[in-house]
């Protein structure tokens, strides 16, 4: 006995012609190699089976709908069809493969016609696995397994805005087309607009390293900071700005190191430099210390990559014992295998020479074998100087760290006189992290709180 009603059964004749489009995917069959997809493909096997046996269909029909659950549920888009459809679309718009890598780098001119007529054939595949919905899945499983009859397209996920973005229109463009193989150039149009795979979906990367393997990592939420955020320092990070407009122009440009005291908007420049060059392909990767001997794996990953790639380093340092250096040195003078001219680095740092030095350093050093210690003493150091552009970022005087308050007040509209600020603002500095862009921003915080509660409060007393 099935739970709810589901319209729309399919044959078993439409599952098979759904397995054996499938199998002829050739250039799009990446679409359909992920866990869903595959446990998608189970399900098909199981319901058309000569015999179904209820334990498979069950047993495939619930790691499905566990894995599409949640996909849909957590997601931020808005739903396209049903579950199963949606993640074959987002999937397609998704996958990195012959077809998406030349529409992103090349114009269609440029696009073989062999590669197209490949294209439009697994394009017409994938709409026929498509076809089999989730109410034609729902259906038979409820009938062969007597699993409960969820609606698929009554998934709600966790979006944001009601507003579409160019991805959501491409998927509602080819869930109302009658054909497939004729969206082959409006596919084209939207890799080449918006990019593909993990550098089309985000902006902003960690590269990490598990099991002894580096890879990267998407950026879900970065930090959103913008330029004009940024109150103070303006003329220290004008340098800065016109290299990085350079760079997404496509024009030379030099690595940077942004150095000075702490909190004074060095990481927070980098970040919306990002923010303000991203439309125009700009991808940030940051990178830690420790992982800069994987520079080489990280130029196979956006070696010929459209976008242009800012390797970030943040608080970058060593101790005097550390040998990371050397592989910084490998990044910023390279090495055998040519830098791309799509990757520059910034870094971040407390200290104008990166490498620490001591007295005692020079003591040992004239005690130890090495016949010309100079020579690694001054390699250290001029470590700083292979960075085309140094941008200093000091702590600010008292006249300077006022203007930075007054400029953050003033744009979150808090009116008090000018008196009254300046003197919270300095006891501020003095009870906390001292004089610099981050305490004055910590400080504003505070007030913005005050003025909120003060508001709600004024309306509580209102209201009895």
């Amino acid at each position: 006995m099935t739970r709810g009603r589901v319209s729309r059964f399919r044959p078993a004749a439409s599952w098979e012609a759904a397995r054996r489009a499938a199998a002829r995917l050739s250039i799009l069959r990446g679409v359909l190699d992920d866990a869903a997809g595959r446990a998608w493909l189970e399900v098909l096997a199981s319901i058309s089976a000569p015999t179904p046996d209820p334990a498979r269909v069950a047993a495939a029909y619930g790691r499905l709908l566990a894995l599409l659950a949640q996909e849909v549920e957590l997601g931020a888009e808005p739903l396209v069809g049903d579950a199963w459809q949606h993640h074959l679309l987002s999937r397609l718009l998704d996958d990195e493969n012959a077809f998406s890598l030349k529409a992103e780098r090349a114009p269609w001119t440029r696009i073989g016609p062999a590669l197209l007529a490949q294209a439009r054939a697994d394009l017409a595949a994938l709409q026929c696995c498509y076809r089999v919905g989730g109410a034609a899945i729902v259906h038979a499983a409820a009938r062969i397994a007597d699993v409960p009859a969820v609606p698929w397209s009554e998934f709600r996920p966790l979006v944001s805005s009601a507003r579409r973005s160019a991805r959501s229109r491409m998927m509602l463009r080819l869930a109302a087309a009658r054909d497939w193989a004729d969206c082959v150039r409006d596919l084209a149009g939207y890799f080449a607009e918006t990019g593909v795979g993990l550098f089309g979906r985000h902006r902003a990367f960690r590269w990490i390293r598990r099991d002894g393997r580096g890879r990267l990592e998407g950026v879900h939420d970065p930090d959103p900071v913008r330029l004009q955020d940024l109150v103070g320092y303006e003329l220290e990070r004008q340098p800065v700005v016109e290299n990085t407009r350079q760079f997404v122009a496509g024009a030379p440009a030099n690595n940077v190191l942004l150095y000075g005291d702490r909190g004074t908007g060095k990481s927070s420049t980098v970040k919306a430099l990002l923010n303000e060059f991203h439309g125009r392909g700009l991808r940030l990767i940051e990178v830690a210390k420790e992982h800069l001997d994987d520079y080489p794996e990280i130029l196979s990953v956006v070696r010929g990559r459209r976008e242009r790639f800012i390797l970030f380093v943040d608080d970058l340092s060593f101790e005097e014992h550390e040998t990371h250096y050397k592989a910084l040195k490998a990044v910023l003078e390279g090495s055998l295998e040519a830098r791309p001219d799509n990757i520059v680095l910034y870094a971040t740092s407390n200290r104008r020479h990166l490498v620490a030095e001591r007295f005692a350093d020079r003591q040992r050093a004239s005690l130890d074998d090495e016949v010309h210690p100079e020579d690694t003493a001054q390699e250290k150091l001029s470590l700083a100087d292979r960075f085309g552009i140094h941008a200093p970022f000091l702590i600010p005087d008292q006249d300077r760290y006022v203007r930075i308050v007054e400029g953050l007040a003033a744009r979150y509209r808090l009116r008090l006189p000018a008196g009254e600020l300046r003197r919270r603002a300095l006891l501020w500095s003095q009870w906390h992290n001292g004089r610099s862009c981050r305490t004055a921003r910590q400080f504003i915080e505070a007030l913005r709180g005050e003025a909120i509660l003060a508001r709600s409060g004024h309306r509580s007393r209102g209201d009895r």
